[in-house]
């Protein structure tokens, strides 16, 4: 990875629908160019996959989404982690260190009693769940994906 692939990735992350000549007229390199990078950068698992990021709002289809914390076990807490990332109600998993071990699931349900039967019925059982917080999401302000962009080229707040 040299600062080429770090700008190709850039705007792959800004539109990913971006053609290899489009970044590379940008770039001010060659498309063959551009799309070697990328494949290579598909090849060693850096590009995981394209994907599109829906306004769920504006689609009309009502549902919630919440953020929850699950505190575990620290013995079962990888367990419990993998467990979660495989239900589709599941859209993202970490793992935190704190005061104690924290698992935080970002979490989405139709509405919130599809929300409260899958936390009391999925999540509160599984062996080494000690508590479980949740935060209903009521505004979404930002959702974009990482930005590669160095600390220098970054806007201040």
């Amino acid at each position: 990875m040299d600062d080429m692939d770090r700008q190709i990735l850039n705007l792959l992350t800004q539109d990913a629908r971006s053609t290899y000549t489009e970044i590379g007229q940008r770039l001010g390199i060659a498309h063959s160019t551009v799309h070697e990078r990328i494949k290579k950068m598909e090849q060693n698992g850096i590009i995981k996959k394209y994907t599109t990021l829906v306004d769920i709002d504006r689609l009309g289809t009502k549902n919630i989404t919440a953020i929850t914390t699950v505190f575990t076990d620290p013995k079962t807490s990888e367990e419990v982690a993998q467990k979660l990332a495989r239900a589709p109600e599941v859209l993202e998993v970490y793992t935190s260190l704190s005061e104690e071990l924290l698992i935080i699931a970002k979490i989405t349900a139709e509405d919130q009693e599809r929300l409260h039967a899958f936390i009391a019925n999925e999540v509160a059982p599984l062996p080494g769940v000690m508590r479980i917080r949740t935060s209903i999401i009521t505004r979404k302000y930002k959702e974009t994906s990482p930005s590669l962009a160095s600390q220098s080229e970054r806007l201040p707040l």
